[in-house]
């Protein structure tokens, strides 16, 4: 196959899906938005509590906290997932998501600067086609930066403590290409799986990928990299033009 044939969804090996915001999907959320990377659609809230938690009182840590919670919605996927908590335990592959997620915020955040105040980042899948952790660490942001906006607004803190923008992206090899952003029918087959995070400004924060029973090569390695390198670029972009509009119509 040509390595510019189009995809299963047409798109060429370097394309995003694309990429959507639709603002206050959670009105009880201090900031909140539904994000959509092609058919993965996952709704991102940003809740501010003013209160810290326990052992930072006890160890008298100065500023706040944010942390992060994921699930997946019963009905996000084509076979019904059983609740977290119908099961009575939180599975590994969600705990392993939701430390991801507050490990990306925190990165671009100085937490001395929110205050004594948690941040708390709920991140519920309602459809599930690959990329839902990426999707959701880029949402979350966007959630997160509105939300700070009510405090700023509201004078609760002096100024904003995030320091930059992050998103995130999948790449990986399927069908022997390099491709981005992948979705479902890519990604439960793809050779090589590769979840990157980088900040606005292009450092990187995490990068995950393995080889699904196959190796890949320094070559290979740099080849995706670079491919999630300008798909970050796009998002970042996204991210920068939907807060833009939102803020200015505050």
């Amino acid at each position: 196959m040509s390595s510019s044939a189009p995809r299963a969804d047409g798109r060429l090996p370097d394309q995003l899906r694309t990429i959507t915001f639709e603002p206050n999907i959670a009105p009880y959320a201090t900031g909140s938005v539904l994000v959509s990377f092609g058919l993965t659609r996952v709704i991102c809230g940003a809740t501010i509590e003013p209160n810290v938690p326990t052992w930072m009182k006890q160890q008298k840590v100065p500023g706040g906290w944010l942390t992060a919670e994921y699930s997946m919605l019963p009905y996000s996927t084509l076979d019904r997932k059983q609740r977290d908590s119908s099961r009575g335990k939180i599975d590994g592959r969600t705990i392993e998501i939701q430390r991801l997620i507050g490990r990306s915020l925190r990165a671009v955040i100085d937490l001395q600067k929110l205050g004594q105040n948690t941040l708390w980042l709920d991140c519920d899948v309602l459809q599930a086609d690959g990329g839902t952790r990426t999707a959701a660490i880029t949402g979350a942001y966007v959630a997160a930066r509105l939300a700070i906006q009510k405090l700023l607004d509201a004078r609760k803190i002096p100024e904003n403590p995030l320091t930059d923008s992050v998103a995130a992206v999948s790449a990986g090899v399927f069908g022997g290409r390099d491709l981005l952003d992948l979705a479902y029918v890519e990604d439960k087959d793809a050779e090589v799986d590769f979840n990157i995070v980088m900040t606005g400004r292009g450092q990187f924060v995490e990068v995950q990928g393995s080889g699904e029973e196959a190796t890949f090569s320094q070559e290979q390695l740099s080849s995706l990299l670079a491919l999630a390198q300008k798909g970050l670029k796009d998002i970042s972009s996204l991210q920068n033009a939907f807060l833009t509009k939102q803020l200015l119509a505050r």
